[in-house]
């Protein structure tokens, strides 16, 4: 799915909002996900998953062309770990009290 179905979706799910409102509802939740992240904040959305930052430590990697070692910077990079009832629901199972 890409961002212009899910907008789509919720139009369709909830008929009082238009196309824009729900564009900007959609734009607004991925910034404020991106901008905790840029934070080193977590984001859990229950029943979803949690979205954080892992790190990376500076290495000595190697150009597969060239076998040359070459330096690779330390650096950040978002993680995302699906929560419990997705990877149910992913897996055909239904957790025991949900519906």
């Amino acid at each position: 799915m890409v961002r212009s179905e899910l907008i789509a979706k919720l139009v369709e799910a909830f008929p009082h909002l238009t196309p824009r409102v729900a564009e900007i509802i959609v734009a607004t939740i991925f910034d404020e996900i991106a901008a905790a992240l840029s934070r080193n904040d977590r984001v859990e959305l229950r029943g979803f998953g949690t979205f954080s930052v892992r790190h990376r430590d500076a290495r000595m990697g190697r150009n597969p062309r060239t076998q040359a070692s070459v330096s690779v910077a330390a650096k950040r990079f978002p993680y995302f770990r699906t929560g419990v009832l997705m990877t149910a629901r992913l897996n055909g199972c239904a957790k025991k009290g949900t519906s």
